[in-house]
């Protein structure tokens, strides 16, 4: 079953939201700063991300940034 993504933007707390299908509970890990990456605990698959301070990070880099992390993504 393909699963769309889902962003919610909050513009007062500037933090958005990705995720993977409908959100749901997940364990938060943190990538890098201001970057989390959501865990489903029971299946250990990645369910969604948030980013903290959204534009104000984008504003000031004015390009792509790229993480690094050893998972990878395999929506069912």
């Amino acid at each position: 079953m393909e699963k769309k993504l889902k962003f919610f933007f909050d513009k007062q707390g500037d933090v958005l939201d990705i995720s993977i299908g409908e959100p749901k509970g997940a364990i938060s890990k943190e990538m890098s700063n201001d970057i989390v990456m959501r865990i489903d605990p029971k299946t250990n698959k990645i369910v969604g991300f948030t980013i903290l301070n959204f534009e104000k990070r984008f504003e000031q880099l004015n390009k792509a940034e790229t993480l690094s992390h050893n998972r990878y993504f395999c929506p069912d």
